[in-house]
């Protein structure tokens, strides 16, 4: 049970703390709106850095474990540090110090089951136990807060950072060695990027995400301004996509025993293709709501099976965990200027899906064509 119970506690520490974030900022600090602007995006810049430099440097080592603890560490001290303080800057630099390192708990577990060689399966049945942590989170971190104040969220956080101490600390104890992973040659940083092919992954897989964030984005626009249904239809809506993920995403681990991934990525993307292009022709709420089954495969398919995937072309457990990760916070960049772009249309929030069904057909034209280059090439090496 302790890889479980790992995995949950750090995904819900982020379930709990990223939804409340600004309202603690504003009622903890007095931050104004453009302060808050502000301070999220330095903080998220700070994720984003810390992501790739933490599990890299790990990879060196090859010992995932040891900065997990000091990244557990950094997570109780952030939660004292916004406990005691009353300084918006102080909470800032902690926020970037202290709460950078400490996102960066789940790619160092992911990387850590990749090192153990962990079978495809059960780096996306764990990844299911994230996505679980994430539907129950927020309601939690809202309920506690409506019912005992911001302050106690606080409590909360160090509660759940506690245990992350104890889990990694656990997990350092019961480590063994495995010679076929720890005395596995590294290929160098540069080495591992070069590549068109290689590029082309992280490039398919942040244009992915940035069609789900973008949707989920507009979802409750989308729903009372077009569809003119009242805004708890959103939540529905948004609800069910979140809680199919997660048996999907046990389905489809296992599926991947006996499925090849490419194949799996491909039902995915179908699946994404239609959910997307069918978005843009309904025209009533409870239409919307039976397409989230579709939704929800596609997602589960993108975080489960994308991560394996990176794993599998990035030899470098880091740096493939680290770099799947980042492939969301950029795709949440694309997301923001699709949006803003799209504003000019009539109907903007139905344009947010029509584009999206494009950038995903896009991304199934773009495999096909290096699918059909590799077995060209083999063909050609062959002759």
């Amino acid at each position: 049970m302790l890889w479980p119970v790992a995995a949950w506690f750090w995904a819900l520490q982020f379930a709990v703390l990223n939804p409340l974030l600004a309202v603690l900022l504003v009622t903890l600090y007095g931050a104004t709106p453009s302060q808050v602007g502000w301070v999220l995006g330095l903080y998220n810049l700070g994720g984003f850095i810390a992501s790739l430099v933490i599990p890299t440097l790990a990879d060196r080592s090859g010992d995932y474990l040891r900065p997990l603890v000091f990244c557990a560490l950094g997570g109780v001290g952030l939660v004292v540090v916004l406990a005691v303080t009353t300084s918006l800057p102080i909470a800032v630099i902690a926020l970037i110090v202290l709460g950078g390192p400490t996102g960066v708990g789940s790619t160092l577990l992911f990387a850590q089951l990749r090192h153990e060689g962990a079978p495809p399966a059960q780096v996306i049945r764990t990844r299911a136990i994230v996505s679980l942590a994430w539907v129950i989170g927020p309601p939690l971190a809202t309920l506690i807060a409506g019912a005992s104040g911001t302050p106690a969220v606080l409590l909360l956080l160090a509660g759940i950072g506690l245990v992350n101490v104890v889990t990694a600390l656990l997990l350092l104890r019961r480590r063994t060695p495995n010679p076929r992973y720890d005395d596995a040659p590294r290929p160098s940083l540069l080495k591992q990027l070069r590549g068109w092919s290689r590029c082309a992954v992280v490039t398919a897989f942040i244009l992915l995400q940035a069609s789900n964030i973008a949707t989920v984005t507009v979802a409750t626009l989308f729903v009372t301004h077009d569809l003119h249904a009242p805004i708890v239809w959103a939540g529905v809506v948004l609800g069910a996509a979140a809680f199919m993920e997660v048996p999907g995403l046990m389905i489809i681990g296992r599926l991947h025993e006996r499925t090849r991934a490419r194949r799996l990525l491909g039902t995915g993307w179908a699946a994404g293709v239609l959910y997307y292009g069918l978005a843009t022709l309904v025209h009533e709420p409870w239409q919307l709501l039976a397409l989230q089954p579709l939704n929800a495969w596609f997602f589960a398919v993108v975080a489960g099976v994308g991560l394996t995937v990176f794993q599998d072309v990035f030899p470098n457990p880091g740096l493939a965990s680290g770099l799947f990760t980042n492939t969301r916070r950029v795709g949440a960049v694309l997301a923001g200027l699709l949006i803003a772009g799209l504003g000019v249309f009539p109907d903007p929030y139905r344009a947010v899906y029509g584009a999206a069904a494009v950038i995903v057909l896009l991304v199934v034209f773009g495999s096909v064509v290096v699918v059909a280059q590799a077995r060209t090439r083999r063909w050609l090496d062959a002759r």
